[in-house]
């Protein structure tokens, strides 16, 4: 098996066609980082608004079982 480029240089030249594929590998991988990224962020606030929730919720319980007592 031979490979189809003979040096880094004609591997990132593609041919002459380079624009045209490095635009493309970067119009696929911008928006899958910027994806990857939103939904981190997105999972940590989701995560954050759990947590805060289930505090408020324990003071609610807390001030109803004092107030019962």
């Amino acid at each position: 098996m031979t490979s189809a480029f003979t040096s880094w240089a004609d591997f990132f030249a593609m041919g002459g066609y380079a624009f045209y594929v490095w635009l493309a590998v970067a119009f696929t991988v911008i928006p899958l980082l910027g994806l990857v990224v939103h939904t981190a962020s997105r999972h940590r606030a989701i995560l954050n608004d759990v947590g805060l929730q289930q505090a408020r919720e324990q003071r609610i319980r807390a001030r109803k079982q004092s107030e019962g007592v």
